[in-house]
């Protein structure tokens, strides 16, 4: 799946199949169910999830929250916008699911 491929399935009322819990995480919460999107979040225990995590929290405007989830991953806070934040996670993700094939 491409990026514009993911992009075009947000118009969908359910995320594509076949995409990782993460990448289901970010498709919930950029159609507005940052509920369904932490919720998945939270049940997942890799660096990956912490930095979708921190992402959450950071579009919620709970920077402190934000900045524990992006210690735990052990990565710095991400500088640019949020919209800027969702389209790494999403391209990272992609990619390595594109790898992975």
């Amino acid at each position: 799946m491409t990026m514009n491929q993911f992009i075009v399935s947000l118009e969908n009322e359910i995320p594509p199949n076949g995409i990782s819990q993460l990448l289901e995480a970010l498709w919930w919460e950029k159609n507005g169910n940052w509920t369904k999107a932490h919720k998945i979040t939270q049940e997942i225990h890799t660096k990956d999830a912490a930095l979708v995590h921190a992402y959450l929290h950071r579009r919620e405007g709970d920077l402190s929250n934000a900045n524990y989830w992006y210690r735990t991953a052990g990565e710095s806070a991400f500088s640019g916008t949020t919209d800027e934040e969702w389209e790494s996670l999403v391209d990272n993700f992609l990619s390595h699911r594109r790898r992975k094939k």
